[in-house]
């Protein structure tokens, strides 16, 4: 059983996710603030956190950097938020965040990323990822809770704490573009790391076989490289 701090301003999201992680057999500690969540960070360390980004005194991600100064960020912190984008994943992941959630979070998603979460060691607040250079390509760690994702929109990111091969994505184009060179990265790597098992691809991406197809099949992924002879 694990200690899951939870901390969103909203009431309904504290008391779903509470119900939740204490069905799956958790301690779960709440907080409505920021100021709530440096308390309980004072006296105890939990195995995980749960962190909204938009709260109304102090956000999360100053919370965050907040930790990680203090060297109090020992634990796994997984962010939340309603309203995410690129810029904010990877903010949040050079601050030491190890996953971003978007909501409305789906039950598949909260549990993989929390099991994904208290199965990795937490991250070293002395050394933040190194995700943003000041040129127009940003070399962005591999994102997913499988490993993945800071697809726009974010959909479910635990992020990669081990040694990853980076991808680089030119950031200083359409966002379209953006977004489809970072999803066809993300399908290709699922394609390999499964050996091109589709049935596999879309357990692990959360789609509809269907829909994987024609994702794929938009993108222009070759479906060929990765297929394992009589493979799904």
């Amino acid at each position: 059983m694990a200690t899951i701090l939870v901390v969103d301003d909203e009431l309904g999201i504290r008391a779903l996710l509470s119900e939740i992680l204490s069905d799956e057999g958790h301690n779960v500690e709440l907080a409505e603030n920021a100021a709530q969540a440096r308390a309980f960070r004072e006296t105890r360390r939990p195995d995980l956190v749960l962190l909204d980004i938009w709260m109304p005194d102090v956000d999360g991600i100053t919370l965050l950097k907040e930790w990680s100064a203090s060297a109090q960020l020992t634990m796994p912190v997984i962010m939340m938020s309603g309203h995410g984008t690129i810029d904010t994943a990877v903010e949040a992941t050079k601050f030491g965040a190890m996953a971003f959630l978007e909501k409305p979070i789906t039950l598949q998603k909260l549990l993989r990323a929390v099991e994904q979460g208290l199965a990795r060691q937490a991250p070293r607040p002395a050394q933040p990822a190194p995700v943003l250079h000041q040129h127009a390509a940003h070399p962005v760690r591999d994102f997913g809770i499988d490993p993945a994702t800071t697809g726009v929109p974010l959909a479910t990111a635990p992020l990669m704490l081990g040694p990853q091969p980076e991808q680089v994505f030119v950031l200083d184009r359409p966002l379209r573009e953006a977004r489809d060179a970072f999803e066809k990265a993300y399908f290709e790597f699922h394609l390999a790391k499964e050996n091109g098992s589709m049935t596999r691809v879309a357990e692990k991406t959360g789609l509809e076989r269907t829909h994987l197809y024609r994702k794929l099949k938009q993108l222009g992924v070759d479906l060929t490289r990765n297929k394992r002879s009589g493979g799904n």
